[in-house]
């Protein structure tokens, strides 16, 4: 049976975007880019929303020339050898192989998913996210945890939801990049 892993870069206060939607703060750096790929290497589908869609179908075109870092070449086998399934009721085509969209989000479909794939799922995008996490799919949450204070934007973790954690690992980079890999012990609920 497949894991619904959630995994973000996020600033140190919890956001994943910044108050005009800017991530380019949160671009990783060698060392951290390669451990994500390790990590990666257990996904064999992605679910985006179409906003993390449309920033993610970028590695379907690259061009990547010799001198790049061995980590974008990697990333970028590893995002086109994935299946993919983009949920959005705007979206009119998608742009990348392997791909298709579903018009709403449907829990017992992706629990299905869940239970009939051999290897691990994927949720990008914290309003997705937020979504699988109210419904008691996302098995495990992985955070890179950004040196960096934003004072606002697009948060990681829905602000309603209440969820127990089971800390399975840590690490901490170079760069001041801490990594935070919990297990979710119970299902999401509405906070009071």
């Amino acid at each position: 049976m497949a894991k619904l892993i959630y995994s973000m870069i996020t600033s140190l206060d919890g956001f994943v975007e910044d108050d005009e939607g800017g991530i380019v703060w949160g671009a990783p750096e060698e060392e951290v880019a390669t451990f994500v790929n390790e990590l990666e290497r257990s996904v064999g589908t992605y679910l985006f929303g179409r906003r993390m869609y449309e920033t993610m179908v970028y590695w379907e075109t690259v061009t990547l020339a010799d001198n790049d870092q061995q980590s974008e070449r990697d990333f970028t086998n590893l995002w086109r050898a994935a299946d993919k399934v983009v949920y959005s009721t705007s979206l009119e085509a998608v742009a990348s192989a392997n791909t298709r969209i579903e018009r709403a989000f449907d829990a017992r479909a992706i629990q299905e998913m869940k239970s009939s794939l051999e290897r691990d799922m994927s949720v990008g995008g914290p309003n997705l996210a937020a979504q699988a996490f109210g419904a008691g799919l996302v098995d495990e949450c992985q955070l890179f945890v950004t040196p960096v204070v934003l004072g606002g934007g697009k948060p990681a973790l829905p602000s309603n939801l209440c969820l127990d954690l089971e800390l399975l690992g840590e690490r901490r980079f170079d760069s001041g990049v801490v990594f935070l890999h919990y297990r979710t012990t119970s299902a999401g609920r509405t906070c009071s």
